[in-house]
């Protein structure tokens, strides 16, 4: 199995199992998800120290290590599969969009399915623009909180390069979800479009009364915070 390519590596997370700091970290994700214990920074350390001495793995084996990561129990193991497409999302394409889905939809919670937006989905998007429109129409119209959620996020790095009006379209359609998750991820992606154009947020946020509180909370922070550091 493509899989073994990683054995190397989840043996030293076997090695470093930390029962006291598992039980902790699975107590913060709400006990969803079982863990190692081993906190990002060590984790892609060992990662790291795993690519230099085996390489990165063959593009076309990539997805059956995806998919074997992600059955796997411990919730590291999902967030190994995301560092590591995120170091070869060069080679992400249009076919790889199913993955996508499936990693979204699958497991989900904010940890791995933010990756997965911002850093995947946005990489293949904004090589591939022609695709946004019928997949996050596809996204929008599942009902799925974490699929639209993704839209949402998609552009979170995109910059001066965002599409405003795309992203003020879904902001204004997800406006009175009831999902935290949902809230959460609206104020935060008007939070970071606003270290790009801090005015166009004000604008929008006091032009859309109708937005959460928790909205706008997370869409002013970096602005109040200037205004008070000025």
């Amino acid at each position: 199995m493509a899989i073994t390519y990683l054995q190397p590596l989840l043996k030293q997370y076997e090695e470093n199992r930390d029962p006291v700091r598992a039980s902790q970290m699975k107590k913060y994700m709400k006990d969803q998800y079982n863990f190692y214990g081993i906190g990002t920074p060590a984790r892609r350390a060992m990662m790291s120290a795993h690519i230099k001495e085996y390489g990165l793995p063959e593009w076309s084996k990539i997805e059956e290590i995806t998919r074997g990561l992600w059955e796997m129990d411990e919730r590291e193991c999902q967030s190994t599969v995301i560092d590591l497409l995120n170091r070869m999302k060069k080679k992400l394409g249009p076919d790889e969009l199913p993955l996508m889905e499936y990693l979204i939809i699958t497991k989900s919670w904010w940890d791995t399915v933010d990756g997965v937006a911002g850093w995947l989905v946005g990489a293949i998007l904004k090589k591939h623009p022609e695709l946004i429109k019928p997949v996050t129409t596809s996204w929008m119209d599942s009902g799925n909180i974490w699929l639209q959620r993704s839209c949402l996020l998609f552009q979170l790095k995109y910059k001066k390069d965002t599409d405003l009006d795309l992203l003020f379209g879904f902001i204004e359609a997800l406006s009175d979800h009831k999902s935290f998750w949902i809230r959460k991820a609206i104020g935060w992606v008007l939070r970071e479009y606003s270290k790009t154009d801090p005015q166009t947020v004000q604008q929008y946020v006091d032009a859309h009364p109708g937005l959460s509180g928790l909205s706008k909370r997370e869409a002013l922070k970096v602005i109040n915070r200037a205004k008070t550091d000025t």
